[in-house]
């Protein structure tokens, strides 16, 4: 079979990217860019504008003047039209879009009393995934695109793996535990109540089966990999996805909006996300229209999204178990062949790049959230916009913000903490910084002293230029990913989602979403 579809759009499309890069470089869309107040994003136009356009230049004439012969190379060849598709709707949301919706809701707020765009989170992640429903469900993806769409997923998983180069082992250790408590107990919890109530409502077993798989751990491709050990249909296992997506797709938008109403913080809310929302993608999704800026609440989410698929291979396992003893005449499985099969290979890819991120080959082994702690006069100093040194360290309205309220502190290592910070206009150590945050987080200071003390603490906390660049890289695996995501969300198959499926699904979802968020509300510190 030949996968190529002549189309002269690649071109078009790697035309129109080369010449946007260039106008950028040249200065000609100076006034554009000043005016939506993207200047910031300038670098990464040229970079990836160039990038991709040249990609779809050339892959463009190879189309239009070769003819394809079926095999790998043709296969390959074929996705190349839907990456660049995906990445000119990409370009257009986050560099044209989401800088003009957040010029409108701050226009609107004196009118409307609020910034919608703000409450309702229009960031770029948000439009994009819409700006892939309305293209697939109203315009159709183009047939020459089409398997290059079916990419996005690697691109989210690439994302996943390239994570891992941003934890700490002191974060994953914190992290890690838990995940562990909290996933343990909702997808163990979600899946044994999946199989109580589809036995009550005398559902079919394997019906029942690739339901509980696909909302107890990790949506659609825990329901996909359940389904042969149930012995799923077609149809159950369309049902299940129908379900999946229709409210996963509601909790992608609905979350961050209920996230920032009460004003979570980052692990909080990466840790509602990533353990409410039924869809691994969708985890993601909401992660990254919470802090559509960063990626702190993206890790964190995507910590408890891996502790919850690595529970796809026991929980297969159980519905293996389950079904043989339900269903008449059903086969005896191989447990090991079940366990080993369904492991998750790309977590793989995870923890090989968190192995060598301790060793520190990114950024210094004792890095923390992207970052490492250096207060050497060379690190306290940099440049303003004219080449003169600045000095980072603490000025004498600093020092009195702290002295005023340093009575207010009343633990021996935060006073001793605090003392050498007066003292030397700076923080001193690792452990003074991991103190002066929990002061920060305690909120035992007034609200001035506590800016200094976040002032201090980013004077002596800096990005390596690896984790920087990882940063960047990660966010447009998961911006490609999630508007091809978008391009995947049919109309067709949400209706699938009907009768019995539908009303377990949900009531088992909702239960999940509102369980979690009530303990990690409870239970969650927001710790830096």
């Amino acid at each position: 079979m030949v996968y190529t579809r002549k189309s002269v759009w690649p071109l078009v499309f790697g035309i129109i990217m080369v010449a946007y890069a260039y106008m950028v470089q040249s200065g000609a869309m100076g006034s554009v860019i000043g005016f939506l107040g993207s200047a910031r994003n300038a670098g990464e136009m040229q970079i990836l504008g160039y990038t991709f356009g040249a990609i779809g230049i050339v892959v463009g004439l190879w189309q239009l003047l070769a003819s394809p012969k079926e095999g790998k190379g043709d296969y390959y060849l074929s996705m190349v039209g839907g990456v660049i598709f995906i990445m000119m709707v990409a370009f257009v949301v986050k560099w044209g879009l989401d800088p003009l919706m957040a010029q409108w809701g701050r226009a609107a707020q004196p009118t409307l009393g609020f910034n919608f765009a703000s409450v309702m989170n229009l960031n770029y992640v948000v439009m994009g995934i819409i700006a892939g429903i309305v293209i697939v469900n109203v315009f159709k993806v183009p047939g020459w695109a089409e398997n290059g769409v079916r990419l996005s997923r690697l691109g989210l998983k690439t994302g996943v793996i390239l994570l891992g180069a941003l934890y700490s082992l002191a974060e994953l250790a914190q992290l890690g535990r838990l995940s562990v408590v909290l996933i343990g107990v909702f997808v163990l919890g979600s899946v044994g109540f999946v199989l109580w109530l589809g036995s009550r409502r005398t559902m079919p077993n394997s019906m029942t089966g690739v339901l509980a798989a696909g909302v107890g751990v990790c949506g659609v491709s825990a329901a996909v990999a359940a389904a042969p050990v149930v012995k799923a249909k077609s149809t159950e296992i369309a049902y299940t996805i129908g379900t999946i997506l229709l409210f996963g797709v509601i909790c992608m938008f609905l979350f961050p909006i209920i996230g920032k109403a009460m004003g979570m913080g980052f692990i909080q809310f990466g840790a509602w996300a990533g353990t409410g929302i039924l869809n691994s993608a969708q985890v993601a999704g909401a992660a990254l229209a919470f802090q559509p800026n960063g990626i702190e609440t993206l890790k964190v989410a995507e910590i408890f999204n891996i502790t919850r698929v690595l529970f796809l291979p026991v929980i297969v396992l159980w519905l293996a178990v389950w079904y043989v003893r339900r269903e008449e005449g059903a086969e005896k499985v191989d447990l090991v062949k079940v366990v080993v099969g369904k492991f998750p290979v790309f977590v793989l890819g995870f923890i090989l790049m968190f192995a060598l991120s301790s060793t520190g080959i990114f950024a210094p082994a004792q890095h923390y959230q992207g970052s490492y702690f250096d207060n050497s006069d060379k690190a306290m100093t940099t440049a303003d916009k004219d080449g003169k040194p600045v000095s980072k360290l603490l000025g004498d309205k600093d020092l009195a913000a702290l002295q005023a309220d340093a009575d207010k502190v009343q633990r021996q290592d935060q006073k001793a903490a605090l003392q050498r910070l007066i003292e030397n206009k700076k923080v001193m150590s690792i452990d003074d910084d991991d103190t002066l945050r929990g002061v920060v987080n305690a909120k035992v200071m007034g609200k001035a002293a506590n800016d200094v003390l976040t002032k201090a603490h980013r004077a002596v906390r800096h990005t390596a230029k690896k984790i920087a660049m990882f940063r960047d890289l990660i966010a447009w695996f998961f911006t490609f990913g999630l508007v091809g995501l978008g391009m995947q969300i049919t109309m067709a198959s949400i209706k699938q989602a009907g009768g019995q499926p539908l009303v377990v699904g949900s009531m088992v979802g909702v239960i999940k979403a509102v369980g979690s968020l009530i303990v990690v509300w409870l239970l969650v510190a927001e710790t830096i």
